[in-house]
């Protein structure tokens, strides 16, 4: 029938592009404010070091959501810029540790704290209620 003919596809009603045009801000924020050159990567790695200690390399990308390619560059490359080592464990020796250096546990506070404003800048046009509403819907489809 002439008259069930779908409703038009209207780019800015649909989810994929409204978060690609959010990721596409809070990204620009975040390049423009991270310290130390941290990638949104790089960044999420250490964070999640600072917060659970020593880990493998393989749990460490399952607690930031990275696939075992993805991970083994990131350490990899801070590992390079000297701010994660890692050491055979003491439990299983075939298996490595990943843990902060210094220079890691030093810039992850200042790299937090950065962190910290460019999550302010990103969620700038909420109030505090629809930051929250926001946080918990989008918990809802990403697990």
């Amino acid at each position: 029938m002439a008259g069930d003919e779908p409703d038009p596809y209207i780019l800015d009603a649909q989810v994929g592009y409204v978060l690609r045009r959010a990721h596409q801000r809070h990204t620009a924020l975040f390049a423009a404010r991270m310290e130390g050159g941290l990638t949104p990567t790089q960044f999420a790695a250490l964070s999640r070091l600072a917060e659970v200690g020593p880990c493998s390399q393989n749990h460490l990308g399952r607690l930031t959501a990275m696939d075992v390619a993805t991970i083994k560059g990131v350490v990899d490359r801070l590992r390079a810029r000297g701010l994660v080592a890692s050491e055979p464990d003491a439990e299983d020796r075939r298996r490595s540790v990943i843990a902060l250096t210094e220079e890691g546990r030093a810039l992850i506070g200042p790299a937090q704290a950065a962190g910290r404003e460019i999550t302010e800048a990103t969620l700038a046009p909420l109030t505090a209620r629809e930051r929250a509403t926001l946080l918990r819907l989008l918990r809802c489809i990403a697990d």
